[in-house]
């Protein structure tokens, strides 16, 4: 880690790596693929938000992939650029790569565009995982399916493999992971705040269930 007049130094560098992540992770693509198919407003449309989740209440599975694929895609994309960045001006790559993971995560959580109300999260998270440290990442996606293959739940199913993510970063000896993600993930569980009241209640919908209100 750096020292603090090092950190001092670099902390320009990594207030442009924090709003380049931001920026990267404030890209609304359930809205603009939803859009673009004619589908109309995302927001509009099942519980408003704009996830991959959502997405699929349009009916058409195909935008829900793409804005799987793409809120995954910015979040990773914000993490490489900052690594390509610490390897060309000496920075400390954890540093760097965690505040453009943090960047990403705030900027769909909380996106300036959309009156700073985003989506939940899970799918830029895996991005975040894939590229910061693959393995749990994979380990994140395989909980998730296992927990949706028994419960049918897609809220329980992000908010336990999110739970278990910084013990899979502890056990595989990514230590200096562990911050980001025990921070990432209660993030998560914010987000998540009235899904965990409508699992409770028991009032939340399944996968494959249509929701009717907004």
């Amino acid at each position: 880690m750096p020292t603090e007049i090092d950190l001092m130094a670099a902390t320009p560098l990594l207030l442009v790596v924090l709003a380049l992540g931001y920026l990267l992770g404030s890209i609304p693509f359930g809205l603009l693929l939803t859009k673009a198919a004619g589908l109309g407003d995302i927001r509009d449309i099942g519980s408003g938000n704009i996830g991959a989740t959502n997405a699929l209440r349009t009916g058409n599975r195909w935008v829900a992939i793409g804005t799987l694929i793409g809120d995954a895609a910015k979040g990773a994309v914000a993490v490489l650029i900052a690594g390509v960045l610490a390897s060309r001006t000496g920075g400390d790559a954890t540093w760097m790569m965690s505040l453009a993971a943090l960047g990403a995560f705030l900027g769909h959580l909380f996106p300036v565009w959309l009156g700073f109300k985003g989506g939940k999260g899970v799918s830029t998270f895996i991005g975040i995982l894939l590229a910061l440290y693959w393995p749990v990442g994979l380990l994140f996606c395989a909980t998730w399916a296992i927990v949706a293959a028994v419960a049918r739940y897609s809220s329980l199913s992000a908010l336990v493999a999110a739970l278990l993510t910084p013990v899979y970063l502890a056990w595989l000896d990514q230590w200096h992971l562990v911050g980001l993600g025990v921070l990432l993930v209660i993030l998560i569980y914010i987000a998540h705040r009235d899904n965990i009241s409508r699992l409770l209640s028991g009032t939340e919908s399944r996968i494959g269930q249509k929701k009717t209100e907004a």
